[in-house]
């Protein structure tokens, strides 16, 4: 049989099986079987139990920590290698370690530069992601690399609130790029959040660029992590007048005490996409699947059709 023909397969890595599951019942395809060993010490062996051979492969694996996601990820795509793949592509929903994009204090590594090329070495011969903490990490791969937007399945779920006097907001100013690329296709107004750290994960004052009085405002990110930044945000936007304050963050991290913040907080919901399962069940948590984007991307590089049309950034 000729190999332009034969069906790609679609393998998912452990911490990624339901998303990865959900992505195969799009594509109308199934799932590839992997069966993972694990030794007592901790180390674990990832086997393909069928042949890859001549085939296109992607395989579904968020990296978030910890450090055993990327791990299978990179054991998988070696193993893909190995066994005489025709194309690989690593699908990475979530692209963990991106906030070491540069190196902006003395003697700190670029971590997201050194995961691209561990992920290169170990096989992968395309990339496809979604909304990457920093644009220029795509520069970081000498492979192609498919940046797709959640914006595209976002935007649907906020017009149909049909909410008016909408403003778009952006919790800090590098996200004001992301806030104004919404209120464009929703004609709506944008504010932006100023703030300052003391350190990681904590803030220690932040300030509103902009008027929210009788808007009801949508903060829209890339990352939810400890939750700190949206609900001190929600709370500053209620306090200035604002009728309602919801969030748009495509992945949704959640560490530390991010959900008791959520419940706790003036914000009336927090919608995220599944690129990250999340640890429990939230009232104001509401979740929007990315696995048809990813579906029908993956049938476009198949196909070697087009994917322009995927872009609303």
């Amino acid at each position: 049989m000729n190999a332009q023909v034969l069906k790609p397969k679609i393998f998912a890595c452990s911490q990624s099986v339901e998303l990865a599951q959900k992505i195969a019942d799009s594509y109308k395809g199934e799932l590839g079987k992997i069966k993972v060993s694990r030794f007592s010490d901790g180390e674990f062996q990832p086997v393909i139990e069928e042949s890859v051979r001549g085939r296109r492969v992607f395989i579904v694996g968020s990296t978030f920590p910890d450090a055993d996601n990327l791990m299978e990820l990179l054991l998988i795509l070696d193993a893909c290698k190995r066994a005489s793949a025709r194309h690989i592509t690593a699908v990475i929903p979530y692209f963990g370690w991106a906030r070491q994009d540069r190196k902006d204090k003395p003697r700190v590594a670029i971590g997201s530069k050194l995961v691209a090329k561990m992920i290169e070495a170990a096989g992968a011969t395309r990339i496809m992601t979604m909304d990457l903490h920093a644009d220029q990490i795509q520069g970081f791969f000498e492979i192609p690399v498919d940046h797709l937007y959640a914006s595209t399945i976002f935007l649907p779920h906020i017009k149909d609130k049909g909410l008016n006097n909408l403003t778009m907001a952006s919790p800090d100013m590098g996200g004001s790029k992301r806030a104004y690329a919404y209120s464009k296709f929703l004609n709506s107004d944008v504010v932006i959040c100023y703030k300052q750290r003391d350190k990681i994960n904590e803030i220690a004052y932040m300030e509103l660029i902009g008027e929210v009085k009788g808007k009801h405002v949508i903060l829209v990110d890339d990352m939810v992590d400890t939750a700190g930044t949206l609900t001190k945000a929600a709370d500053v936007m209620i306090e200035r007048g604002a009728l309602s304050v919801r969030a748009v963050t495509t992945h949704a991290i959640l560490s530390g005490e991010a959900y008791e913040k959520i419940e706790n907080s003036k914000l009336k919901e927090l919608i995220v996409t599944d690129s990250i399962p999340l640890k429990r069940v939230s009232s104001k948590i509401k979740i929007v699947s990315c696995a048809p984007l990813f579906a029908k991307v993956m049938h476009s590089v198949h196909d070697n059709i087009s994917i322009s049309d995927n872009f609303l950034m």
